[in-house]
């Protein structure tokens, strides 16, 4: 007895996870996946009286989005506290705080994010802006990169943090001439006052990551690897959160986590991390939710002069400093964390922005592949911003994924201002070379470490394949050779992050006997000019063959 579609989609080009559209065909869904790809022309005979029938009207069918490092569950907890995201300037940023605490008097200490460096001198706000609107209550607020805290006088109070206190060896105090604190606290540093502020509660954890996943789906995201699962730099642990949207089955999308390795210990933190990963293995949920991965931060960020670079950073008159950065963990210990967690089977994500970074994290695997061999594990670098050649070449021999954050590869003000100025000579030129990696033969995959920036894949999309803003008139970053091919950067984040999540056999890709997991976008991006992609947008998402989103304005075509 012939078995019809349950669902058809038609009518549209379809991105099938690799390579340009294909056009003139009909994918059908049954049971939650596809069920074929068939020429339009055949489509009545796989329809029965039942099947709905999807109109794309000529948009297009992608595999539903997935990003490869994000923060969920503190994005969308920062949307329900002190959200300064939407602020265009330092006035925006103080006036939002005013008003948040004028609209929440009992919330005894004020915590949120979302600021941006470059609307600071120095890119470290002063704790006397916040003190002129919240003079009686601690009030502590992360970057919008977590690298970096803002607080108030009170909170600097509350933690004892004074004139007298030392940096730790893996950040720093930002102060005034009587060495006061000024108001700043960067990596390591933010411990100092982190510490004594209130944890987030268990149900407001829940409720981040809920409305996360809410925000997200509508982008077009089907799934994702969050970056950090356990608690640091100012973000919770997630953990909890996820197993109770399991439990009380609103888990929606597909999750690989990343368990946090803690700098300050060593080794002794692996045989926990199996033990964590074995009871995510318990709930019988592979292709929804698993923990076998270990995310390491290798370094800091450029803005403030914690990437760790092969040269020195420059001071405002361009002459060459002492300082070349913050490696939290030592190359030789590196080494030797990398080959122990291959050995045991988990997939390393690490945090790899400066050059001397990128080059620990490959010399790690490097290491790791001559005392184990190789692996299939799919060990991935992110954010990669500035990446010597020799290296960008290295990737494809150690089967090292190129994780990608494309919105962030283009002249815009806190890299112009805060970050440009100060690099060496030889990183200046080689910012996010994308096109380098890809020519290298490096696989790609792609995301956006929201809420650090926008989760929006059609937005990073532009970015990677113009280099330059939406309507700026600036010179493309790193120039010509850096673009990407917008069947590229699609393919890295559909089928280049399925592959690191290890579900590149049933998600990422439109083929017979894969979930059923679509984003549809309209208009089809790859019928615009380039410098109009940021124009298209997701009208739909569909995660196992059933319509999760729909944009507001739009009504599915069906019948």
């Amino acid at each position: 007895m012939q078995e019809f579609a349950e669902i058809a989609f038609h009518g549209g080009s379809v991105f099938t996870g690799s390579g340009e559209p294909i056009t003139g065909q009909a994918v059908l869904v049954r049971n939650g996946r596809i069920m074929a790809v068939v020429p339009e022309g055949e489509l009545e005979a796989h329809l029965g009286s039942d099947t709905e029938v999807i109109d794309l009207d000529g948009a297009l069918l992608a595999p539903g989005f997935q990003d490869s490092h994000i923060h969920p569950t503190g994005g969308g907890t920062e949307l329900l506290q002190c959200n300064l995201s939407e602020a265009d300037n330092a006035q925006e940023a103080v006036a939002l705080i005013a008003a948040y605490a004028a609209a929440n008097p009992d919330v005894a200490w004020i915590q949120g994010a979302g600021w941006s460096m470059d609307h600071y001198e120095g890119g470290s706000p002063l704790a006397s802006l916040i003190d002129a609107v919240v003079p009686d209550r601690p009030v502590s607020l992360s970057s919008r990169d977590h690298h970096s805290m803002w607080a108030n006088s009170a909170a600097f109070r509350a933690a004892g943090v004074d004139a007298n206190t030392p940096d730790p060896s893996d950040g720093r105090v930002e102060r005034l001439a009587d060495g006061s604190p000024a108001g700043t606290l960067h990596e390591g540093a933010m411990g100092l006052v982190e510490e004594h502020a209130p944890a987030a509660t268990a149900d407001l954890l829940v409720a981040g990551l809920s409305r996360a996943q809410d925000e997200l789906i509508a982008q077009g995201i089907t799934g994702w690897q969050d970056a950090m699962v356990g608690a640091g730099v100012g973000i919770p642990d997630p953990k909890d959160a996820y197993y109770r949207l399991i439990a009380e089955g609103r888990l929606k999308v597909r999750v690989r986590g990343a368990q946090w390795w803690k700098r300050d210990q060593g080794l002794e933190q692996v045989d926990a991390m199996i033990a964590t990963r074995a009871e995510a293995e318990a709930l019988g949920l592979p292709d929804r939710f698993n923990l076998g991965t270990v995310k390491i931060m290798v370094d800091g960020i450029a803005e403030n002069f914690t990437a760790a670079m092969i040269e020195p950073y420059r001071d405002k008159c361009g002459h060459a400093t002492h300082n070349k950065g913050l490696s939290f963990i030592s190359a030789e210990d590196l080494a030797v964390y990398v080959t122990a967690l291959d050995a045991a089977g988990f997939q390393v994500h690490f945090h790899a922005l400066g050059d001397r970074a990128v080059r620990d994290a490959l010399d790690a695997l490097e290491a790791a592949r001559a005392a184990n061999g190789p692996s299939k594990l799919r060990h991935h670098l992110a954010h990669l911003q500035v990446v010597s050649e020799a290296d960008a070449a290295r990737f494809a021999d150690l089967d090292a994924v190129a994780n990608l954050q494309p919105l962030w590869a283009c002249h815009e003000d806190q890299l112009d201002t805060l970050t440009l100025p100060f690099m060496p000579e030889s990183a200046q030129e080689r910012q996010y070379p994308f096109g380098d990696l890809f020519n290298g033969g490096a696989k790609l995959a792609a995301g956006s470490d929201w809420p650090v920036s926008s989760a929006d894949p059609i937005a990073g999309s532009h970015i990677a394949v113009n280099r330059i803003s939406p309507e700026a008139d600036d010179e493309p970053l790193g120039g010509e050779k850096q673009r990407l091919d917008l069947a590229t950067i699609f393919a890295a984040y559909t089928s280049g992050t399925a592959f690191v999540n290890h579900r590149d056999d049933v998600t990422g890709t439109i083929a017979p006997g894969y979930f059923a997991d679509f984003a549809i976008v309209h208009p089809n991006p790859f019928d615009v000019a380039p410098e109009d992609i940021f124009r298209s947008r997701v009208t739909s998402t569909w995660i196992d063959g059933k319509c999760v989103y729909v944009a507001a304005d739009i009504s599915v075509n069906s019948k």
